[in-house]
């Protein structure tokens, strides 16, 4: 991120704080630095309108439209709730600020939701034999749907959501991965799992010992999905679960009527059931503390993980999606995708 385009020095002039707002249409917001580079303020347009109403000139020392009042976010603090307050605010921007108030990062509020303390690991390395032909010669996760590669949805929604350390693990075809992750976005930050051999859907987080955050969400790549990943966290940390797995609604209806029986005898009968079950999604929030428990380096499932959390009596909670989720998985999911994506909201 260029931080350059959103700061200006205390020593400067109203007008060079006009020429950058100009330039920020979205946020409309300068953050103000003094000589040790430490934000002591921001100015908005509103600051500079309010101050030529009240008989400043152009020519003003900037400290008199500087409002020093302002919203920060601290960096190694958990900032999820302070977030959400800003947003019920309606701020454009905040700044993230490192202990000695030096600028770190811009929450710009119009590109993202949140910034969740969670690491992710995009599981990319699956054959996507299903979809062959397509996937002779194309990873199944840059196949485009709506002209657009389907696990860029993936990182631009988990971006979306503050989530910029993202773990990629790759095998089939992995160099073509590799390579579209080192462009694609600067301020995410991309880590590559190789696996030499395939390691099922949970086994290459045993090849990951450098997590930063005690959350770890898990997912495959080839989803397409808006799940609120804000919803999914606080929903993981109220019930204060060891991992939390995605689900996804299924309705059974029956069209006939189905009888309780016990030695033959009927009991009780329902006239036409319907019977709501919930299927695995693919998406997990995990404490990192449980991926102690993960053999090293072998075929290990995220199922095989979720019976070992339940045979340790250990806190395994599934959250409901209620909004889009597709697993592009054959012929028939990815035209139904290509079908659906103009209608999906990503907002």
């Amino acid at each position: 991120m260029n931080l350059s385009k959103y700061t200006v020095r205390i020593e400067e002039s109203l007008i060079d704080v006009l020429k950058r707002i100009d330039q920020l249409p979205s946020i409309q917001t300068v953050f103000v630095l003094n000589e040790k580079e430490q934000v002591v303020g921001t100015i908005t347009d509103g600051d500079v309108r309010r101050g030529l109403i009240k008989g400043l000139g152009i020519n003003s020392p900037l400290t008199e439209f500087v409002c020093r009042d302002f919203h920060f976010i601290e960096q190694g603090k958990n900032n999820f709730d302070k977030l959400k307050v800003f947003r019920t605010k309606k701020l454009k921007a905040v700044p993230l600020l490192s202990v000695d108030k030096r600028l770190l990062k811009i929450i710009d509020f119009t590109t993202t939701k949140s910034i969740l303390p969670i690491d992710a690991v995009i599981m990319a390395g699956g054959l996507g034999s299903r979809l062959q032909p397509l996937t002779n010669e194309t990873p199944k996760p840059l196949l485009k749907v709506g002209g657009k590669e389907i696990i860029s949805y993936n990182f631009d929604r988990l971006y979306q959501f503050g989530i910029t350390r993202q773990y990629v693990s790759i095998n089939y075809l992995g160099d073509q991965i590799e390579i579209f992750c080192k462009n694609y976005n600067e301020n995410v930050r991309f880590s590559i799992v190789n696996e030499s051999e395939y390691l099922g859907t949970a086994g290459a987080l045993s090849l990951i010992d450098d997590f930063y955050n005690d959350t770890i969400l898990l997912m495959n790549s080839d989803l397409l999905t808006n799940i609120d990943y804000e919803d999914f966290y606080k929903s993981f940390i109220e019930k204060s679960a060891d991992i939390m797995a995605a689900s996804i609604p299924y309705h059974v209806n029956l069209p006939y009527a189905i009888f309780d029986t016990k030695n033959s005898e009927i009991n009780s009968f329902k006239e036409k059931p319907s019977y709501t079950y919930f299927a695995n999604a693919g998406i997990y929030l995990i404490k990192k503390e449980v991926l102690d428990i993960i053999p090293k380096a072998v075929f290990f499932n995220a199922t095989d993980l979720m019976e070992l959390i339940i045979k340790s009596n250990k806190k395994l909670i599934h959250y409901p999606i209620r909004s889009y989720w597709l697993d592009i998985g054959t012929h028939e999911d990815f035209d139904k995708a290509q079908k659906d994506i103009a209608h999906i909201k990503w907002d």
